[in-house]
């Protein structure tokens, strides 16, 4: 074939007015950005919030309903501004990939409108004043929330919250700048808006009312009365797992799909959102597009965030020890499945309650299967990050309702162990673990002082709370670090599960 009639496979910038010469396998927004408007401030606009609250509204905004309900995103954190510029240099729109081991299909929404500059907080609290702002959702990450990991409450003696509580007309935080917004509602006689947490928390909502209100209340009683009659804070259950972006992703994308996109979202063809209908300034109607609502999601998010978001911390650590790279790869090492098996069966799964119209062992059969999709390529390193405020969350929890009930903790114990052992920074290779962890200077120094007394690990009360003076968890915690430093990680999970 002469070149001049070879097939175009330029990859196709994205941009409002690229949209029509996006490839024909490309789905693209079914609604002009002429007919939207702002409903929605998301503070956090990463890769899961597109993969998830995004796709949502794109769908409902593509069937002609939800137009008010456009997001406008923001952030407090500066390094977000790589990410904005580039979402704003592609008119705020972003290609979603969802994958299986046999299809890839891409989309490209458009439910995002606005993303004011990070940090910007005058820019930030004219946003949140608007009231056409009737929802104010976050990701912004479980350790933002400033949870006492003993009660699970709203944690007032953090410098941030005393910073912000001194100083409320300059908020750093994100609950400063909402509390500092819902003043000014207040003052001005406008109505408050629904804060809606989309983050992987054990009653999420709760948590962030928590926030909100304890926050107001340090600076004025009379502001955090208003707040608890005036806004609501619905709980909810997330659910996606949406790695992080790099070259692999942006190269896919091009490739595979002919799209030049900075910041494409890849992601698992699984998609679950469970709330409360709590929303005191009207809402999207987005049971029209899959999302349950329900009384109580406590179930939900138990079952997620206990089987899900503790069998990834089952996995990871063992995982970055033995230096593998990915998940599914992870989940193609005999030891690894045998080992997250063990613990998920005998002592996750059976003190989660039940669950309305669920299976827990066939709940536990998909997450397995949606761990080892080997399209999705997250990475190990990604399931590491952040263990001193995800395991609070994640595994703690559990060991903390096991000793309530008298039962063992071995395989939960054990995974706290793999969490010390990483933390040590170097896997068994003794190749050097890079920074993984906001805390991680203090984590490598506990680390390094617990290989000759574990205890001082458990001692983090940030971390374990009264969990970590248990003498049954102390002990089986023990047993395993120190079988660990002698016997390596391999041989340990074998012992554990009886393949040795």
């Amino acid at each position: 074939m002469p070149a001049d009639t070879l097939p175009d496979t330029t990859p196709v910038p994205l941009s409002l007015a690229n949209i029509d010469a996006l490839p024909g396998n490309v789905a693209r927004p079914r609604h002009s950005r002429e007919s939207l408007s702002a409903g929605i401030l998301h503070f956090g606009p990463g890769n899961f919030h597109r993969a998830h609250q995004q796709v949502y509204l794109d769908t409902l905004m593509g069937d002609g309903d939800a137009l008010d309900w456009a997001v406008v995103g923001a952030s407090v954190m500066p390094a977000d501004a790589a990410l904005r510029d580039t979402l704003v240099a592609q008119d705020l729109l972003g290609t979603v990939v969802s994958r299986t081991a046999d299809t890839s299909d891409a989309r490209v929404t458009g439910a995002m409108i606005d993303y004011l500059p990070p940090g910007d907080v005058g820019a930030i609290l004219a946003a949140l004043a608007d009231p056409a702002i009737r929802i104010v959702s976050t990701t912004v990450t479980e350790g933002g929330y400033f949870v006492d990991a003993d009660t699970g409450r709203f944690d007032d003696r953090q410098p941030a919250i005393r910073e912000d509580a001194a100083n409320p007309d300059a908020p750093k935080t994100v609950f400063g700048l909402i509390v500092r917004a819902l003043a000014a509602r207040r003052d001005a006689d406008l109505p408050a808006f629904t804060v809606m947490s989309c983050d992987n928390l054990p009653h999420n909502g709760a948590v962030a009312r928590g926030a909100v209100v304890g926050l107001a209340r340090l600076i004025d009683p009379a502001l955090a009365d208003w707040i608890e009659r005036n806004a609501s804070f619905p709980n909810g259950m997330v659910d996606r797992i949406a790695p992080a972006t790099g070259d692999r992703e942006r190269r896919l994308v091009r490739e595979e799909h002919g799209v030049e996109d900075g910041a494409p979202v890849f992601c698992e063809d699984y998609l679950q959102w469970v709330l409360e209908d709590k929303f005191v300034a009207g809402r999207p109607a987005l049971e029209k597009v899959g999302v349950e609502f329900v009384d109580d999601v406590a179930p939900f998010e138990t079952m997620k965030i206990r089987i899900l978001n503790g069998g990834h911390a089952l996995i990871a650590y063992p995982a970055g020890l033995l230096d593998i790279e990915f998940a599914h790869e992870a989940m193609q090492d005999p030891d690894i499945v045998a080992y997250l098996e063990q613990v998920e069966r005998t002592e996750i799964v059976p003190i989660v309650p039940p669950v309305p119209g669920t299976d827990l062992d066939d709940y536990l059969n998909r997450v397995t299967t949606r761990f080892a999709n080997p399209k999705i390529a997250d990475t190990v390193r990604r399931l590491c990050f952040d263990g001193s405020n995800r395991q609070p969350k994640f595994v703690v929890p559990s060991v903390r309702d096991r000793l309530a009930a008298d039962a063992p903790v071995d395989g939960l114990a054990l995974g706290s162990a793999l969490w010390c052992r990483y933390c040590y920074g170097e896997t068994e290779s003794g190749t050097m673990i890079r920074a993984n962890d906001p805390s991680w200077d203090r984590l490598v120094g506990v680390a390094h002082e617990a290989r000759k007394d574990p205890a001082a690990w458990l001692a983090m009360r940030d971390v374990y709370g009264t969990v970590g003076e248990d003498e049954r968890f102390g002990r089986a915690f023990s047993t395993a670090l120190e079988a660990l430093w002698r016997d390596g990680t391999r041989a340990v999970l074998r012992d554990y599960t009886g393949a040795g």
